[in-house]
């Protein structure tokens, strides 16, 4: 039996990571924290979580977590990841942050967009990128696994083929995003509250979203030289979901069947990608409460531009199930467990 320990149980992610890991035969979870919830027990706070009665919050205190787990969950906010990873780290344990301070390797990068500094630069090139369709090899040896953002994984995964065969033009790349509310975490702002965001559709963090270098450090890696885009987040009055349109110029004469075949090559024997038929398109709905990334593609003839859109949901793909995707690669276990049967009810 795998032990786990979850670091930060009660936001979004955390709450979204027991109610994955509720559905794994493999895996103990042997203490989970909260610093407001410290004391209480798992199914008081999460009344449907009542699998885990037994189990109660407990303070971040790093030298009470050490030696309980073969792999510990970090879903903490930026900045508080460093220092209990790297500690973990350097006790042997594997793990994986699901926020942002290990993704990016240039830590200079890094404090300029994030507004910290990093403590632990040389980390940053030890973690792997969790991104399985992409670095499936180096997750399965990696100590410390840096979990993507969740727009990142709706940007990277469609555009990754075509850039890696040189298909489009980089600096055409227009990226169009937009988010449930859950996305940006579960805190008391005025902007996130229920009145403010119902029946209101805003863009937000124009040309400055810090998923911004993450997403140009990874398009870079696939096309071999510095890419820069546009890209535009919107928040939707909906509790989760992320659905990404994304525009580039071709560098070659494609139609859509022919770009859906580039796809389809890509992620033939991918769990968790599913491309769409010609003349279909994804919406958020296709993928609430699953681990799965739809794609679909046309291609406009007429201003010969490929449009890909993509849908994830922003708690699962783009965070929590793309972290137990992760963990089942890590420590060889079935890759799709537990992940395969999460539809929400519309």
């Amino acid at each position: 039996m795998l032990k786990v320990f979850i670091c930060g149980g009660s936001g979004y992610t955390g709450s979204e990571l027991l109610r994955i890991l509720a559905l794994h035969d493999e895996v103990e979870i042997t203490g989970v924290t909260s610093e407001k919830s410290a004391g209480i027990a798992v199914s008081e706070l999460f009344p449907a979580f009542f699998v885990y009665k037994d189990l109660k919050f407990e303070p971040l205190q790093i030298e009470n977590i050490k030696h309980r787990a073969d792999l510990y969950f970090l879903a903490l906010p930026h900045g508080k990841s460093q220092e209990i990873g790297a500690f973990l780290f350097d006790t042997g344990a594997r793990v994986i942050d699901l926020s942002a301070d290990f993704r990016i390797k240039d830590v200079r990068t890094y404090e300029t967009w994030y507004k910290i500094s990093h403590f632990y630069p040389t980390l940053l090139q030890e973690a792997v990128y969790g991104l399985p369709e992409l670095y499936r090899e180096k997750i399965k040896t990696a100590r410390l696994v840096a979990n993507p953002g969740c727009y990142p994984t709706s940007v990277i995964l469609p555009l990754y083929p075509f850039l890696k065969k040189e298909l489009i033009d980089p600096e055409t790349i227009v990226v169009d995003s937009k988010s449930g509310v859950s996305g940006a975490g579960k805190k008391a702002e005025i902007a996130l509250n229920y009145c403010e965001v119902n029946e209101d559709f805003k863009a937000y963090n124009v040309a400055k979203h810090r998923h911004t270098p993450e997403i140009e450090q990874e398009l870079s890696f696939a096309y071999g030289k510095n890419i820069k885009i546009d890209f535009t987040t919107h928040l939707l009055p909906l509790n989760r979901g992320i659905l990404s349109t994304i525009y580039a110029k071709l560098n070659k004469n494609l139609n859509t069947k022919e770009a859906l075949e580039v796809l389809m090559e890509q992620y033939k024997d991918e769990p968790f990608v599913k491309i769409m038929e010609e003349g279909h398109i994804p919406s958020i709905k296709y993928t609430k409460g699953t681990n799965y990334c739809f794609i679909g593609v046309i291609v406009n003839q007429r201003t010969d531009r490929i449009i890909l859109i993509s849908t994830i949901d922003n708690l699962v793909k783009g965070a929590s199930g793309q972290a137990v995707q992760n963990m089942n690669i890590m420590f060889g276990l079935d890759e799709t467990k537990a992940l395969t049967s999460l539809a929400l009810s519309p």
